[in-house]
């Protein structure tokens, strides 16, 4: 399924931020302030399909971090994440990136699945990362 990607910029923030409080528990969603702001920094990039999803990144000299990937519930399991993803891969591989790191839930099966599908592999644990006592698993993929 071929989706339709736009950049994410600080002028899409409140529905950014609407698509993220539907994607994640309350105490993980990101008002639209405070993407406008991450959105503003130097080397940070998004990308988007509207009413649908989006992943935010940023690149430091050779390193991208995905800083969120949220996909609407009615557009799960559509292949868009994994669109999402390759884009992301793709802007932070142009900007000079040669590895991008992420955080994920230990118990995000779905998650770790796209992301071992991309060829990301854990290289740390966060212990008790999340407000629910859930790990993060540190995952790293070449972009080479």
């Amino acid at each position: 399924m071929k989706h339709e990607l736009v950049p994410a910029e600080p002028g899409s923030a409140a529905a950014l931020a609407a698509l993220h409080a539907v994607a994640f528990p309350q105490a993980q969603r990101w008002g639209a302030d405070a993407i406008a702001l991450l959105l503003a920094l130097p080397g940070a990039f998004g990308v988007r399909r509207p009413c649908a999803g989006f992943v935010l990144a940023r690149v430091a000299v050779d390193e991208a971090e995905v800083l969120t990937l949220a996909v609407a519930p009615a557009a799960r399991r559509q292949r868009l994440g994994l669109a999402l993803m390759r884009a992301a891969m793709a802007e932070a591989k142009q900007r000079g990136a040669v590895a991008m790191f992420l955080d994920v839930a230990a118990d995000n099966a779905a998650a770790r699945g796209l992301y071992a599908s991309l060829g990301f592999v854990e290289v740390g644990r966060r212990r008790r990362y999340y407000d629910d006592g859930t790990d993060a698993l540190t995952l790293r993929g070449a972009l080479g």
